[in-house]
């Protein structure tokens, strides 16, 4: 019998994410210099960040380029981004190898296509719940949330909360 994704939860230690339709709503704004404007949701940002001070690996993979998007997520503490990305699965390969990661502790969340081939490789495949049909067939959870509008968040918090790591503080004072 498969394991449900609650079961999963507790051994997480990496996460990956795309940008456009996850971290993001996919809309792009063309400015007349020819900068695209992404819009991120920062209780997203507040979770990545909170991951990282938690001990757990973010990385990011995606095929957008931009730089005030690395500026960001940068900002964020993300070390490991990889933008331009069209072959995602030679970057995943790259961070397995060099974390000496295990496929059974790496969650990734994509909305699309290009994000396929990765997620039928890791231990806990998540999307939004505006991904494409083919990705939320193969996804172990589907965000009640969209794209760009906190399903990061959502699967942030419930990663840290199984393993104890949400809040730990804040959990003290008001538990």
């Amino acid at each position: 019998m498969e394991k449900s994704y609650k079961e999963i939860l507790p051994q997480i230690n990496t996460l990956i994410f795309d940008v456009d339709g996850v971290l993001t709503n996919g809309m792009i704004t063309i400015m007349p210099d020819g900068e695209l404007i992404r819009h991120m949701n920062v209780k997203d940002g507040y979770a990545l960040k909170t991951a990282i001070d938690a001990g757990l690996q973010i990385c990011i993979i995606s095929g957008g380029t931009n730089k005030g998007l690395r500026t960001r997520l940068e900002g964020l503490g993300i070390q490991d981004i990889y933008l331009g990305a069209h072959d995602k699965i030679k970057h995943y390969k790259e961070l397995v190898t060099k974390y000496d990661l295990q496929a059974e502790n790496i969650l990734y969340m994509g909305d699309d296509i290009p994000d396929f081939t990765v997620m039928k490789l890791v231990g806990l495949a998540c999307c939004p719940n505006d991904a494409a049909p083919e990705i939320q067939g193969i996804s172990n959870y589907v965000s009640y949330k969209k794209g760009g509008e906190g399903c990061v968040r959502d699967i942030i918090e419930q990663v840290l909360r199984v393993q104890g790591k949400w809040n730990k503080n804040i959990d003290k004072k008001h538990n």
